[in-house]
């Protein structure tokens, strides 16, 4: 099974946000599904509710279970840094001003 995102069309950028791991803690991470039904049923939604205000210029994709993990590691729980997804696969992080 492979994890699905939302990556901004134009930046790369995969979308993070303030999430609860499965024991309730807040952490800032990178928002995942375990199908691509699932993710693009919801991803509209879940964007809105989250104050995007452009949902269409957000796609889903498909990562593996090491880039997944990769993501919310170079984000380090800190919700200034982004994580982008590259052409080649790699995960790569910037610090952000939000």
């Amino acid at each position: 099974m492979m994890p699905y995102a939302l990556k901004n069309k134009e930046t790369s950028e995969l979308f993070s946000c303030a999430l609860e791991n499965i024991y309730g803690i807040p952490y800032h991470g990178v928002k995942l599904w375990e199908d691509r039904e699932a993710a693009e049923a919801d991803a509209p939604s879940f964007l809105v509710e989250r104050g995007v205000d452009d949902p269409w210029r957000w796609e889903v994709v498909s990562l593996d279970e090491h880039q997944a993990k990769l993501c919310n590691v170079k984000l380090n729980n800190d919700p200034k840094r982004r994580v982008f997804l590259t052409d080649d696969g790699r995960i790569e992080a910037q610090q952000g001003t939000t």
